[in-house]
């Protein structure tokens, strides 16, 4: 079918901003009314015992970003340089350059077609299969590098099934870190991401469904190890009157007015998740009669919160392929988004290991995500429909 002439210039309807609509103007006004700006203040304080509560974790250090909450999550998890970290293929590339910044190597792991997550077979077979337990440590028997952490990502706003991974891992004795960055919110067979592994790590960049504007936060049971990443994120100084240091130590705590936003937004955190779900289940209703689309699956041990609702693009069945209608979309001012290129795929990961990678990279060639800001209202969610229903036929 040959797509339709673009009509009259609409607003443009963005993939995913924030949605600023609680506190946040208050909040931030009280840092700058006190001076309170830097890298310390009580709204750091409050962000980070909101998120421990929330998740149920014992501590929480917050950080400049998700990427550094990933890079020192492996560092006091113990990956050591020239270790070997199993992650997931799918996802944005940040979390293997958190592996390569801590001086390991990334194992990349394929999707589970049911769920579009890490694919816990892959990983239990792998560390059961592939590997040799010798002094107390698990080794890859092919690179004869030490394994030193699982790292699934819940993308997508949606759990991985985390109880095989987790099994298998600890018999070893090798830590599971988590990368919740996508997936504030959501559960787990009743258990909330972050708080299904030894340490986990979230984003508030100004996507997420909680926005600092840029921000992450690290939780863990593991009281030396959350204090050992409040001592490096603060350049590791050792002395609290004089300049000394004991460590090389890293610039990455929150700044309070990245905080003051966080807490306002977190005071919204159900309403938003509400939101999420409201239109991830107009998208689902709208197009469930257009041919060639298929949503993100949801596993019946999940609670996720549709941070991004992804579709499938069928090209035989649908008018076009993924990336025409991405650019169908653009053209009606609509942003939507292809999902990552799998990273074993990716030049800045050449030669690094893979366990399968066939689903991923169809993932990668049919997948885009549709605008899903909380924020969207129900006028530019129909534009949205109305474009890809006309498209279709349907």
């Amino acid at each position: 079918m040959k797509p339709s002439t673009p009509g009259p210039l609409l607003d443009p309807i963005l993939l995913c901003e924030p949605y600023l609509a609680g506190k946040e103007w208050d909040y931030m006004k009280a840092c700058l009314d006190t001076n309170w700006v830097s890298s310390a203040g009580k709204f750091v304080t409050r962000f980070e015992g909101l998120i421990a509560d929330y998740t149920g974790v014992g501590n929480a250090v917050a950080t400049v970003n998700g990427t550094a909450a990933l890079h020192m999550a492996l560092l006091v998890a113990g990956v050591e340089p020239g270790d070997e970290v199993l992650t997931s293929t799918l996802t944005f590339i940040a979390t293997a350059n958190a592996v390569r910044h801590a001086g390991a190597e990334p194992v990349f792991v394929d999707a589970d077609a049911a769920t579009w997550q890490m694919d816990p077979d892959l990983v239990v077979r792998f560390l059961e299969q592939d590997c040799d337990f010798r002094d107390g440590s698990l080794f890859n028997r092919r690179t004869g590098r030490r394994i030193g952490a699982v790292l699934p990502v819940h993308i997508l706003g949606h759990p991985v099934d985390m109880d095989p991974i987790a099994e298998a891992a600890g018999a070893f004795g090798v830590p599971v870190i988590e990368d919740a960055t996508e997936s504030l919110g959501a559960s787990y067979k009743g258990r909330k991401v972050g708080s299904l592994g030894q340490i986990a790590c979230f984003s508030f960049n100004g996507n997420k469904l909680v926005t600092c504007g840029g921000g992450g936060m690290i939780v863990t049971e593991n009281t030396a190890w959350a204090e050992k990443a409040r001592h490096l994120t603060t350049q590791a100084r050792s002395d609290p009157t004089e300049y000394k240091h004991d460590a090389v130590g890293y610039n990455y705590r929150l700044t309070n007015i990245q905080a003051a936003m966080g807490c306002a937004q977190f005071e919204r955190l159900d309403d938003l998740i509400a939101a999420k779900h409201r239109i991830a289940k107009e998208y689902r209703g709208l197009c469930a009669d257009v041919a060639g689309l298929s949503f993100l699956p949801r596993a019946p041990w999940a609670d996720p919160v549709d941070w991004l609702s992804t579709v499938l693009v069928d090209e035989e069945k649908f008018a076009m392929d993924s990336r025409g209608l991405l650019k169908f979309l653009a053209g009606r001012g609509i942003e939507a988004r292809p999902l990552w290129q799998p990273l074993h795929q990716s030049d800045a990961h050449t030669g690094a290991l893979c366990v399968k990678g066939a689903v991923a990279e169809r993932l990668f060639d049919a997948g885009l995500s549709l605008p899903s800001s909380a924020g969207l209202s129900n006028q530019d969610l129909g534009r949205v429909v109305s474009a890809i229903r006309g498209l279709s036929g349907a």
